[in-house]
């Protein structure tokens, strides 16, 4: 099943780049940017962190957390998140169970092999866990722009 703007948001518990357990149920009272990215250290995802980055304040007026959510390790995700001082949190899905349940996976192929990969996708979750915008097959450039524009709209 795909997940459509007013759907409850899936709830899950993932280990953070704190090695802290984070669960969605537990940040009901904010809004949420909950985005999905392949991998730590390769440069779309790395200008996608860094976009966040840079616009964090602007989240935070918003009274929105940012939080970013790939099958990297948690050791991975603070080595990442300490070389480009990322304020928001990243959280390990190594299963890709959670990616699944939001559709975050997709058929990818390199080199001529098949394999299931993360397609960068975000989600804008309300104070109720109520999904309030989705964007798939996100294209970096001008996605911050769209997403605090959304934003603006809640």
């Amino acid at each position: 099943m795909t997940l459509q703007v007013g759907d409850k948001a899936p709830d899950f518990t993932l280990l953070s780049d704190q090695n802290q357990l984070i669960s969605l149920n537990n940040l009901i009272g904010k809004k949420i940017i909950l985005y999905f990215y392949p991998k730590d250290n390769t440069p779309g995802c790395t200008q996608e962190a860094c976009d966040f980055r840079d616009s964090f304040a602007q989240f935070a007026s918003f009274n929105t957390e940012v939080i970013g959510i790939s099958k990297d390790s948690p050791a991975k995700h603070t080595r990442f998140k300490q070389k480009y001082a990322l304020p928001f949190t990243l959280l390990a899905d190594e299963t890709g169970d959670i990616c699944e349940a939001y559709g975050a996976l997709d058929k990818q192929s390199l080199f001529g092999k098949s394999f299931l990969g993360i397609r960068r996708s975000t989600f804008l979750i309300d104070e109720n866990g109520v999904i309030r915008a989705i964007w798939n097959k996100v294209k970096i450039n001008g996605h911050i722009k769209q997403v605090l524009h959304e934003l603006t709209r809640l």
